[in-house]
């Protein structure tokens, strides 16, 4: 089994995705105005309208109401790239913190407030565990 994509319902693909583009410097892939992909090495962000849920099932899925799920990149400096966020992010949950995992991470909201965790590991173990997967300087 392999975890290639995660989707995030919204009601604004538009502005989530430039949101995205913005804020990981990666371009999207549209396949209609209703869906849009930014794909990563380990896996890809698909970002779809309220439109695509009937698709699946109707009413299974609610834009804007996530509440437990945080949306996760490895990073090469996340301190950097919080310099770089403060200028548009508008909704810091933390500061970059060392957490007791050994990765140091920021978290703030996406703008329909979803989580979003950027980190970097600097511990041995962290950098022993990510070091195969972390991005390029």
């Amino acid at each position: 089994m392999n975890l290639v994509s995660l989707r995030v319902i919204t009601d604004d693909v538009a502005r989530l995705v430039a949101f995205y583009e913005k804020v990981t410097g990666l371009p999207a892939t549209w396949s209609t105005e209703q869906f849009a992909e930014l794909a990563t090495p380990g896996a890809t962000l698909a970002i779809a309208g309220t439109a695509t849920v009937p698709l699946f099932a109707p009413g299974s899925s609610r834009p804007a109401d996530n509440h437990s799920a945080i949306i996760e990149f490895l990073v090469d400096d996340v301190d950097r790239v919080y310099g770089h966020l403060k200028g548009f992010v508008t909704d810091f949950v933390n500061e970059p913190t060392t957490l007791p995992w050994g990765n140091r991470s920021l978290l703030f909201r996406d703008p329909d407030g979803n989580l979003v965790n950027f980190f970097t590991p600097v511990t041995e173990a962290a950098i022993e565990k990510f070091g195969s997967t972390r991005p390029a300087s």
